[in-house]
C-alpha cells in the first residue's frame, strides 16, 4: 500500500498533467496495475489498524479474559466478575500486571463488543432452571474454634427455582466425603431433586465432555445416583454460567 504523498503524485500526474498509465509507470516506478488503482480510482487508503502491544495482548492473558467476559454476559448483571474479580482471579494463575491494565482491557473489550442494550452481539443465550433442579459444588467457609479463625471444607446443594441452599461441612474433598455430603444433604432437603448439575469434580467425574464426547462418571457416583434416583449433569469445561447461581453461593 503506497503513502498518502505517492498516491497523491499519482493522482497528479493522471488529472494535471494528463499522463497515460504507461508513461506514470515509467516516471513513478511502480508497477502498471497499482498505478491504474490509483490513478482511475477514487480510492481512499485505508487507515491501519495499530495493533496493540503488551502482555495482556501479545500473551494468553487477554483471551482469557475475553472469554471470561463473554461467560458472564449470559448471566444477570449482579452474578457478573467485575473489574476486580478479573484482576484477583488472574493474580492466581500468575497474571504480573497491574489492575490499570485490566480495566483498559476490559473497556476495549466492551466497547468493541457489546452494543447499546449492553448485550453481546452474538446473543448469548441465558440459561433457565426448572423447579426440581438442584446444584452442588465444594466450597469452604470460616470458622472460629478455640478463638482462631480457620478454613473448614463444606459442601454446598442450591436450589436456583426457589433460590434456597443447603451446606454441610467435610473434613476433604474426595469421593468417599462428597458422596455422604449428598447424602446428609438430601436429609436436610427431604426430597430428592429430579437433576444435579456439578461442575467436572474429580470425585464424580473420571472424563469431561467435548468434541462429540459425553461425560463419563465414576462408577460409584453412578451408582449412587441410580440408588437416589436423580440423574447427574456436568457442565462445560470452562462455562460457570451453567451453574451460575452455585458460582455465587461458594464465594
Amino acid at each position: 500500500m503506497l503513502a498518502m504523498p505517492e498516491i497523491n503524485h499519482i493522482k497528479k500526474l493522471r488529472n494535471i498533467k494528463s499522463l497515460s498509465i504507461n508513461e506514470m509507470v515509467k516516471r513513478t516506478g511502480f508497477c502498471w496495475e497499482t498505478v491504474k488503482k490509483y490513478a482511475d480510482e477514487d480510492q481512499l487508503p485505508k487507515e491501519g489498524e495499530t495493533k496493540k502491544r503488551g502482555m495482556i495482548y501479545e500473551e494468553k492473558w487477554g483471551e482469557i479474559v475475553s472469554d471470561w467476559l463473554t461467560e458472564d454476559y449470559a448471566l444477570k448483571k449482579k452474578l457478573r466478575r467485575n473489574n476486580k474479580n478479573i484482576f484477583e482471579q488472574l493474580q492466581k494463575l500468575g497474571f504480573p500486571g497491574s489492575y490499570r491494565t485490566v480495566c483498559v482491557y476490559v473497556k476495549e473489550w466492551k466497547d468493541k463488543v457489546l452494543d447499546e442494550s449492553d448485550e453481546i452481539k452474538e446473543e448469548a443465550e441465558r440459561l433457565t432452571h426448572p423447579p426440581a433442579e438442584a446444584q452442588i459444588d465444594f466450597g469452604v467457609t470460616e470458622v472460629v474454634q478455640e478463638g482462631k479463625v480457620k478454613d473448614v471444607h463444606c459442601l454446598i446443594m442450591s436450589f436456583p427455582y426457589s433460590n434456597g441452599g443447603l451446606v454441610v461441612p467435610l473434613p476433604a474433598e474426595n469421593q468417599e466425603c462428597f458422596l455422604e455430603g449428598i447424602k446428609m444433604l438430601l436429609v436436610q432437603a427431604g426430597c430428592v431433586p429430579r437433576k444435579l448439575r456439578l461442575d467436572n469434580l474429580s470425585a464424580a467425574v473420571v472424563q469431561a465432555r467435548g468434541r462429540g464426547q459425553e461425560t463419563i462418571f465414576t462408577d460409584a457416583f453412578q451408582r449412587f445416583s441410580s440408588h437416589y434416583g436423580f440423574e447427574p449433569q456436568a457442565c462445560n469445561a470452562r462455562k460457570g454460567n451453567e451453574k451460575g447461581h452455585m458460582e455465587i453461593d461458594t464465594k
